[in-house]
């Protein structure tokens, strides 16, 4: 993705969200030198902030996610079973644009429908090698209420509707008639280690500097906060 097309996926994204009355933490709006000059140990080396990808295929428009994290808290506390053991994300699904069949290893979570469109999410179990089952009916709780679904099939989630996925279900996931802004709530969240795909792709966009970053993303905190 180039550069440009990230600035612009910002500040669209950022209209997005303040138009359902949710403003992002001020640390959003620090530029790449205020991050340099503030204190931003925490926020990088929790995770926190924009992240944009396209799954490293250049496709952004039909595969892809808008993701900004807003808390999160650390292995350690996940495995001493205090402290900071969740996470919370705020993310854009734009109409028709998928986010590909996946599982993680060790985060739960809550995806919430806050506003748009409607959330569809195609699920499957997992098998006995961690693969997908195509053949296992699963159930799934949504909003307190279980659901039955054969494999493969499709759950459709309305404004202000929520679903538990647990690390053994595979997901993938795209918006309906609309843009949809997407609540994620979970257990820590690791991006770097914590995600798993049916295909061979990558987790994070690969990014083309035609111009400076409007703000930096998760993933360009390694890049750009080590450099002289």
């Amino acid at each position: 993705m180039k550069r440009s097309l990230v600035n612009d996926i910002l500040r669209e994204s950022d209209a997005f969200i303040r138009s359902f009355g949710y403003v992002l933490p001020p640390f959003a709006y620090w530029t790449p030198q205020e991050m340099r000059q503030r204190d931003s140990t925490e926020i990088v080396r929790r995770g926190m902030g924009w992240d944009i990808t396209d799954y490293g295929l250049g496709r952004f428009d039909d595969l892809g996610l808008f993701l900004f994290t807003t808390r999160n808290g650390l292995a350690e506390d996940l495995s001493r079973g205090r402290g900071m053991v969740y996470a919370e994300k705020i993310m854009i699904s734009r109409k028709d644009q998928l986010s590909p069949m996946h599982r993680h290893i060790v985060k739960s979570e809550d995806i919430i429908n806050r506003g748009g469109g409607r959330l569809v999410l195609e699920l499957f179990s997992r098998d006995a090698d961690g693969g997908i089952d195509r053949d296992a009916a699963l159930r799934v709780p949504v909003d307190g209420q279980w659901h039955d679904l054969a494999a493969g099939g499709l759950l459709k989630l309305d404004p202000g509707e929520s679903v538990t996925l647990h690390p053994d279900t595979w997901h993938a996931f795209w918006a309906e008639g609309a843009d949809v802004l997407i609540g994620e709530v979970s257990t820590v969240n690791d991006d770097k280690t914590d995600n798993i795909f049916e295909a061979p792709i990558g987790r994070f966009a690969t990014v083309d500097e035609d111009v400076p970053p409007l703000h930096l993303l998760v993933s360009d905190y390694e890049t750009f906060l080590t450099q002289g």
